[in-house]
């Protein structure tokens, strides 16, 4: 619990190289006299001021609750997998002709 709480502390580091990466971009734009290329860099550093967004409430979610809700989705994915091959009756690598085709070659 307490590793999973940390982990919210650990999306610090690409929020911030994201914020780096968007300074340095307006700096690039600032000294840009071209429009459009301007309108492009500025849209791209609103890109990336967002992804560093997403990334802090992430890990401020995580650090507050315990849970991250990217390891929950992938937990869940996998579940629903398992459910599927079981519900089939089949093994997971004996689905889609896996295993049906003989493996020596006469």
């Amino acid at each position: 619990m307490i590793i999973q709480r940390l982990m919210g502390l650990i999306a610090l580091v690409p929020a911030t190289l994201l914020l780096t990466i968007s300074f340095f971009v307006l700096v690039t734009i600032s000294k840009i006299e071209k429009q459009g290329l301007k309108a492009f860099g500025y849209v791209v550093s609103a890109l990336l001021w967002t992804a560093a967004l997403l990334v802090l409430s992430i890990g401020i979610y995580t650090l507050s609750t315990g849970r991250c809700p990217m390891q929950n989705m992938m937990q869940h994915c996998m579940m629903k997998g398992k459910m599927q091959s079981m519900m089939s009756g089949q093994m997971p690598m004996m689905m889609h002709g896996g295993m049906d085709q003989p493996t020596i070659k006469k």
